[in-house]
């Protein structure tokens, strides 16, 4: 990046225009092209968007749960919450257009196949 575009990027930034940090998520900076990290960073909001989504889903059900249901919803937020740090902590440009750019079911999908899931859910089926 030139010193006239770096400038100008850094009086944009100090005027507000630089996209807010992800609440919860640590700060990365994205590797690429800039129209690769511009197009990342917006597919990286919504990504941890659709974390809060599912995470604010769990929490409504297990708020109507007992305490043994409630005790599996903290330790399910919990995997969600590792799956949110590891994905938000990617540096590649790509990862996000790649990975990310359709959200469908991808948040869902990660915990299900963690082996903490797993786990949750087979020492579940033995209390039935």
């Amino acid at each position: 990046m030139s010193a006239r575009v770096g400038s100008a990027v850094e009086a944009w930034e100090d005027e507000g225009g630089s996209a807010p940090a992800l609440a919860g998520a640590p700060e990365t900076s994205i590797s690429g092209t800039e129209s690769q990290i511009e197009w990342a960073g917006r597919i990286k909001r919504r990504v941890n968007e659709e974390f809060d989504r599912v995470a604010r889903s769990i929490r409504a059900v297990a708020s109507k749960q007992n305490d043994a249901k409630r005790a599996e919803a903290d330790s399910i937020l919990a995997i969600l919450e590792d799956k949110r740090a590891f994905v938000m902590s990617q540096e590649n440009a790509g990862y996000f257009i790649r990975d990310w750019q359709e959200i469908s079911d991808q948040v869902r999908q990660m915990i299900l196949q963690d082996a903490r899931y797993v786990a949750i859910k087979s020492r579940a089926a033995r209390r039935k």
